[in-house]
Formats: C-alpha cells, sequence, structure tokens
C-alpha cells in the first residue's frame, strides 16, 4: 500500500488484457498529476507495455520525491524506451501545456506503438481547484485529451478514476470525459489564444522530455526543461471556470449528428470535348455510391442541395464575374469552348453555371445546418470544386470558390473560421480571398515542387503568410516532392495544424477536402491512405465544439476518393479511426518543409514558440525506439542536415524549363535562398558541387518520377507535372536549419579523396547498412550514422579522426566541434567524386 493505493487497478487490467484477451501491446496514459511509480516499475522492462506519464516533479520536491520519476527514466533491460515520464517542474499548468505534450510527444509514439489498447490512469488532481496538484487544467482539457486517444487502438479505450480531492472539480472532469466517450462533442477550450506579440509575453512554462541516459553530455537548459512561451492564463476563477463546465454539461445536442448533402444534378456539367477528362461527373456519383454500400447515407440527415443566389455568389466574386459565368448558359458549342480557353485548365458546357451555384448552395446548406444546430457536423459531396476560383477568374476546374463562400455565409453566426485544405493542389484562390482577413485562418496542406506544381505561384510557399490585419492567418505547408504519405501529414497535424489551430479556437472548422493526395490519384503522386483521412478529420473534430463541414475538392481516382471519402464521413459520425499500420519515418524533404513553416510561424503562433536548444540536445543524443517519430516533431529545431534538397525556382505562372546539364557557374537564381542573405562566396569547386544535378534514382525508395509524355503531348495546367525530378543543391543562403561553421581548427585533417572516388551507396563498412551512411573525411571509412547502428560514432571513438561527411545530404560534421562545418575544404574533398556517383544508379 501506498499513496492512497491498495492494489493497482491499471497494472492489473494491463496484465489481463494481455494474458487472457490477448491482446499484445498496451499503452497506459497516466494523467493523474502524481507520478504513479507502481505502474512504472511493474512494465519497466516490458517492451509490450508502453507506459506514458504527465505529472508534477518540481525537481523530486513534489510527491513521491522519486529520481525515477523524472524524465531520464526510459525503462530498462528489453523495455528500454517503453517508459516516458513527462514531468512538470512547477504548478499551474494550463490546458496548452498538456495538449502540446500530446500533440508533440504522445500521439507520434503511440502512433509508432500501434498499441491494441489504451488504458487511462484518470486522477482528475489536475484540474483546477484541486487542492494537492494546484494546476490550472480546465475540466474541457480532459475531454479533448480523452478525445485524442479515441483515434488510437481502433477507439478500445477504458479510463480508471485515480485521483482528484476537489469533489467539484473531479465531478466535472469526470463528466467531461464520459461526455466524450459517448461521442458529444469536445467543448470550446475556455482560454482561446491568439497570435502574440512574442516581446510581450509575460510567461514561461517548462515541459520536461524524457533524456537519453547516460548521454555523457551537459544539459542546455536546467534539468534538461523546454521553455515554452505562453500568454497568461485565463483570468476566469476557480468557481467560474468549474461553473462555466457546469453549464457546459446541459448544453442540448443536436439531433443529428451529421448530415449530408448530395444532388445528382451536379453530373450535368460535363467536357463535351474530352471524355476522359480526369474532372469527371462519376466522380460524385461513386462516393454517393460507396455511402450507399456501406449504408453510410442512412446514418446521416439528408440536407437539401440548392443554388445559390446571385447576391450570395458576390460575397467572393465580381458581379462581372457572376454575369460572365451566368451568359455561358445560353453559349454555343464553340463560344463555350473559346471562354474556357480564356481561363487556365477550366472547360465549359451549357450546365456548368447551374452547377457551379448547385455546388456553392449545398455549402451553404452544409454550413447551415452544423451552425443552427440541427447536426453537429455535415459532408457536401459536390462538383464543380471550388478552392482555385478566384474573385474574378476561374481556375483549375473551378469557377465559384464553394468553401470561401460557405466561410462568408457562415460568419452571420460564427465569427472565427478556419478552412483547412488539403487538396494536393494549393487553394490560391481561398488565399486570395481572405489574405488579408483575420476572422479566417486558412491552412493549405499541397504540393509545391519549388513552384513547380499547379497552380505554380510562389503564392503557395512557406513563406506566404498574409498581408495587412491577416498577417499570420495564412499558413501554407507546401511539399517539394512526391510520394508524401501517413506520415509526413500526422506530421504536419501533430506539429503545426493542431497547435495552431487550437490556438485560433475557430467556431467552425471547413475543410477543402480534395482527395488528390489519394494513393493512387492520377494527378497528385502522394501516398496518403483511407486511414490517415480519417484520422486527419478525427482531430479536427476536437476544434470548434465538434462543428466541421467537409466539402468536397479535387480527386481524380474514382476508387480512392470513394474510399476516402466515405472515411471522413465515418469519422463524423463517431466511428474511431482504424488502425494505420507501420508508419515510415517522415520523409527528409517534409521535414524541411515543417522547419521552414514553423520558423516563419513562429513570430504569429505562441504554441509554436517551442525553444530550440533542449530539442537539438534531445535529437542529437536519443536512442530510444522512438527516434524516427519523434524527429518528425522535434526536427525544426535540430541540428539537422546543412544542406537542403531543392528543385529549381519558377516565376509565378510560368515553367522554366530544367537543362540536361547546369553550367559550373550557376545562375544565381538557382543558388540563392528566398529566405536570407547569401553566406560568404566560396571557391569555384563549391560552386560546382552547388550546382550538381541528381538524377531521378534520388527518389524515394529508388523510383523514378520521370515522365513518359513527350514535351508536344505534356498536359498543362492541374493535370501537369513538373517536367523532372532532377534536384539542385543549394550550398549558398540560409539552405539551413542550423547555421554551419564557416571554417572549424580541424579542417587541416581533411585528406584528397582515393583516386578510385566515393561510393554514395556504399554500405556501412561495419554492419552492411545502406540507411544514413556517413564517410570519414580522413581515411574515407563508410558507417552508419547514429540513429543506425552509430558505427561512425564509435570510429571517431576509435581513430579519432573528427569530420565526416554525410551521403544523404553532403553535409559535413566535426565530432571536436560538434557542428556542421560548410568551408571549401571539406566541399572540394568531394565534389568531383559526388559528381560521378550521383550519376549513377546504386549498385
Amino acid at each position: 500500500m501506498n499513496g492512497y493505493c491498495m492494489f493497482n487497478n491499471i497494472g492489473i487490467a494491463a496484465q489481463y488484457a494481455r494474458q487472457k484477451l490477448g491482446v499484445e501491446r498496451v499503452l497506459i496514459v497516466d494523467w493523474d498529476v502524481h507520478h504513479g511509480q507502481g505502474l512504472q516499475d511493474l512494465f519497466e522492462e516490458n517492451p509490450s507495455i508502453l507506459y506514458f506519464s504527465i505529472h508534477l516533479y518540481e525537481g523530486g520536491n513534489f510527491w513521491p520525491h522519486l529520481p525515477e520519476s523524472d524524465s531520464h527514466a526510459v525503462g530498462r533491460g528489453r523495455g528500454e524506451g517503453y517508459n516516458i515520464n513527462v514531468p512538470w517542474n512547477q504548478t499551474g499548468m494550463r490546458d496548452a501545456d498538456y495538449l502540446s505534450a500530446f500533440l508533440h510527444v504522445l500521439l507520434p509514439v503511440a502512433l509508432e506503438f500501434q498499441p491494441q489498447m489504451v488504458l487511462v490512469a484518470a486522477g482528475f488532481d489536475a484540474v483546477i481547484g484541486d487542492p494537492k496538484g494546484k494546476m490550472a487544467a480546465t475540466p474541457a482539457c480532459f475531454a479533448h485529451l480523452t478525445h485524442l486517444l479515441k483515434s488510437l487502438a481502433g477507439g478500445k479505450l477504458v479510463l480508471s478514476l485515480e485521483g482528484g480531492y476537489n469533489l467539484q472539480s473531479l465531478a466535472e472532469g469526470t463528466c467531461m470525459v464520459f461526455k466524450t466517450l459517448l461521442g458529444d462533442p469536445c467543448p470550446l477550450m475556455e482560454s482561446p489564444v491568439f497570435p502574440y506579440n512574442q516581446d510581450c509575453l509575460g510567461l514561461s512554462w517548462n515541459l520536461s522530455l524524457p533524456l537519453p541516459p547516460n548521454s555523457g553530455t551537459d544539459v542546455p537548459q536546467e534539468d534538461g526543461k523546454l521553455s515554452i512561451a505562453w500568454p497568461p492564463a485565463s483570468s476566469l476563477s476557480v468557481t467560474d471556470s468549474l461553473s462555466r463546465s457546469a453549464a457546459e454539461q446541459i448544453q442540448p445536442q443536436p439531433p443529428s449528428c451529421t448530415g449530408l448533402v448530395y444532388d445528382e444534378k451536379m453530373m450535368e456539367h460535363y467536357n463535351m470535348w474530352d471524355s476522359q477528362h480526369p474532372e469527371l461527373p462519376q466522380r460524385v456519383s461513386r462516393i454517393f455510391q460507396r455511402h450507399r454500400e456501406l449504408h453510410l447515407t442512412e446514418r446521416c440527415c439528408r440536407l437539401p442541395a440548392r443554388l445559390a443566389s446571385e447576391e450570395e455568389l458576390q460575397m467572393c466574386h465580381s458581379l462581372a464575374y457572376v454575369e460572365t459565368l451566368k451568359s455561358t448558359a445560353t453559349m454555343k458549342p464553340r463560344d463555350l469552348h473559346r471562354q474556357g480557353d480564356q481561363y487556365n485548365s477550366v472547360y465549359i458546357c451549357a450546365s456548368s453555371y447551374q452547377c457551379a451555384r448547385l455546388a456553392a448552395g449545398s455549402a451553404f446548406s452544409a454550413v447551415e445546418a452544423v451552425l443552427s444546430g440541427k447536426t453537429q457536423n455535415a459532408v457536401a459531396i459536390v462538383r464543380p470544386p471550388g478552392h482555385h476560383a478566384e474573385s474574378d477568374t476561374a481556375c483549375g476546374f473551378c469557377f465559384f470558390n464553394s468553401v470561401a463562400l460557405a466561410a462568408r455565409y457562415a460568419q452571420r453566426l460564427a465569427q472565427r473560421v478556419m478552412i483547412l485544405d488539403w487538396d494536393v493542389h494549393h487553394g490560391n484562390g481561398t488565399q486570395h480571398i481572405f489574405e488579408d482577413d483575420p476572422s479566417v485562418l486558412y491552412i493549405s496542406l499541397h504540393r509545391f515542387d519549388n513552384g513547380t506544381f499547379f497552380p505554380t505561384s510562389e503564392d503557395a510557399d512557406y513563406d506566404r503568410v498574409g498581408v495587412g490585419p491577416g498577417e499570420g492567418f495564412t499558413l501554407n505547408v507546401p511539399w517539394n516532392c512526391s510520394r508524401m504519405g501517413d506520415s509526413e501529414y500526422l506530421a504536419a497535424f501533430h506539429q503545426i495544424i493542431m497547435p495552431v489551430s487550437y490556438e485560433f479556437n475557430p467556431e467552425l472548422v471547413l475543410v477543402s477536402a480534395g482527395f488528390d493526395a489519394a494513393r493512387g490519384d492520377p494527378l497528385g503522386g502522394c501516398l496518403v491512405t483511407p486511414e490517415c483521412y480519417a484520422h486527419m478529420t478525427h482531430l479536427l473534430l476536437g476544434l470548434a465544439g465538434g462543428k466541421v463541414a467537409i466539402v468536397l475538392e479535387g480527386g481524380y481516382n474514382l476508387e480512392s476518393i470513394s474510399e476516402s471519402m466515405t472515411m471522413c464521413t465515418r469519422s463524423l459520425l463517431g466511428d474511431p479511426p482504424p488502425p494505420l499500420g507501420r508508419l515510415k519515418p517522415p520523409h527528409l524533404s517534409a521535414l524541411q518543409s515543417l522547419a521552414r513553416v514553423t520558423t516563419v510561424h513562429r513570430k504569429y503562433w505562441a504554441s509554436l514558440r517551442l525553444e530550440g536548444e533542449y530539442f537539438s540536445f534531445y535529437q542529437k543524443y536519443l536512442h530510444s525506439v522512438w527516434a524516427d517519430q519523434l524527429k518528425g516533431n522535434f526536427y525544426f529545431s535540430s541540428p539537422v542536415p546543412a544542406t537542403l534538397w531543392e528543385k529549381p525556382r519558377t516565376r509565378a505562372g510560368k515553367e522554366t524549363p530544367i537543362p540536361n546539364e547546369v553550367p559550373e557557374q550557376a545562375p544565381q537564381e538557382l543558388l540563392q535562398s528566398p529566405v536570407a542573405q547569401p553566406v560568404e562566396a566560396i571557391d569555384d569547386a563549391v560552386m560546382g558541387l552547388g550546382s550538381l544535378q541528381l538524377e531521378d534514382n534520388l527518389t524515394e525508395e529508388g523510383e523514378t518520377a520521370s515522365s513518359s509524355l513527350s514535351p508536344d503531348s505534356s498536359p498543362v495546367g492541374e493535370e501537369a507535372q513538373p517536367k523532372r525530378d532532377s534536384f539542385v543543391l543549394s550550398l549558398q543562403g540560409l539552405f539551413y536549419v542550423v547555421t554551419p561553421l564557416p571554417w572549424c581548427p580541424h579542417l587541416s585533417s581533411v585528406l584528397p579523396v582515393p583516386p578510385v572516388g566515393l561510393n554514395v551507396w556504399e554500405p556501412c563498412a561495419e554492419c552492411g547498412s545502406e540507411m544514413e551512411n556517413w564517410v570519414c573525411l580522413v581515411c574515407y571509412k563508410v558507417c552508419c550514422g547514429r540513429y543506425i547502428n552509430q558505427h561512425m560514432l564509435d570510429h571517431n571513438k576509435e581513430s579519432g579522426h573528427p569530420l565526416v561527411l554525410s551521403f544523404a545530404d553532403l553535409s559535413a560534421w566535426c565530432y571536436d566541434c560538434e557542428d556542421y562545418v560548410c568551408h571549401p575544404v571539406s566541399c572540394n574533398s568531394s565534389s568531383s567524386s559526388f559528381s560521378s556517383s550521383f550519376s549513377s544508379s546504386p549498385n
């Protein structure tokens, strides 16, 4: 017996599940304000139990006063890495702190662990008002934490009451959790945090994350703590906060969960000249048919489709443009073809105007049902799509911007609207309509390919953040290569989208739901699974009190769009997201994009201001089994490769042909960074390396992305793909996440490249691994990196050779200086040999 406890209920339940029910992997989440040392002791050597505890520690001064309650306790033996402690080192931790720990640490690790059951040691002594915990988390916070956990293990979730010593806060916290388990939406957060000036921050909290044992390196901040800058807490008193929670409990719920709007008349928009055009009428009919096959239409509340009025269309579009499209209803085919040619990637028939009005009006119906309380959420199966449509022109298969219009329509009842656009193409029209409006947060996940992917505009890049009063309310997450999948999209959600969304605290979430990033889409070239769309939808349902409306945009594989959108509808209906399967580590290019987005937007969003020194230390020395997933969340502040892979930029709206060979003196526009001043000039050898072209065999998994189409037959507009996947390595400008040293005292040890040159595909000399290999710049031995079997680190300790070069990204690292180095000596030694090696395929 210890700490009011006689039997370890959660521990017994975990063992029972494993031994009697055949459960192989159990996740235990302990959010009691006291560390569950008993649970930790039971399973510290057991790799089938992942124990995650978030508790008050105060440097060991808080009960149970044990050093093993700190972050360095990661498990022992076979269980090493399966114990994660997040110890708070001061009281007063709030909702934002708990959500940050879940989003940045727990969820990425849990998705890799793939639990088959989740058990929660649900103490409510961290709720505001508890005399022992002295924390400031609201009851609503625990509803949100429970909602996040429901995405794991197919929804198999059990909560068992632990501590809690203020009867009112205990009751409110417990009821909030019950409502979430029953499928009620999470309440709006009590203390919305708006974009905050970093210079005016009044408070910093400390989040401690697990440190690797015996790292032999000093922690950069006291106790390894990470400073998270949050604005001051809510001014509500304890009584007011709990009273607000009690009032939330008795709010009536909508009579129906999910509304569905669809009208087959939208199929009357078709291409008279090309029956195989990807934007087929069957897109919506196949999606609706799949909903019927899965009996989802029976579970949804059917909403009426209607035409948007001409006055409503003018909320986002000019009168002249509306009149122009209206006139197409009476045009002859030849005139329709001529009119369509005036736009970028648009076909028009006599029914296009009416169908576009019907799509916009259907989005209005979905929004009205949600905001009026008729339904909790809604899905609109509509076409033609809308997010490319500008205020005065059609573009990319789009006529009227249905989601933008729906946002304006919604603002009669909801002031703060968030639009998430996960179509693989950037929603240029939506961004431009709201770029100066702080009441609408626009977030887009899309392929950019350094400006070569449709709509080929630099407005889609990460540094376009809005203008005037809307600055900071446009957030682009641009992917710069193909094959982005579940790992990359979920990393973006955990690291950027959800923290910023919680901070914005929207009253309505609209999703521009294109499914052309789905696996198998002929235009997208990405790998997102239907299951991932379910998980993304589930995460969004934690926002805006569950008021979410999903509106179809693109997606051109009839099977993948049908499966993907039905998965979204199932999540809206409350079905738990299905397991994702084993996730790969996020692609390096994706992590670079997330790093850039975070660097730019931490100016506007306090939730992105995670101080970098700790995370640099964490990733540099962490050797646990979770390094791959955690790096996706800490990459933006880690000492990651000093050089980033880039494609040549293009001018907005124009394609720039990529030459077969780039001269040694590369054009300046290919070498300069778009975000920083160039560093000091370097010699011709480094310039040659800077213009090095890498062949298609460097795409993920060795697959080529080159097109079989001849230049004359290549599609244009939204159907077009980048003409080539050759990359340019830039050594100038800020293509760095950290700034490398321009010189170090150990450069004199670098020896010339052997006459036989270097083979970047050479395996590790010790273990034969072909992943993350480095070459010693003294003896030219090839060994694997620290996240594989750390044989290069061992080689450094044995030989004392300080400088090594990465085969993955050509970054040079000095072990003695513990930093990256960018200097002519380190680069010149390998430029010619790397050029020849990269021009050939691996053996």
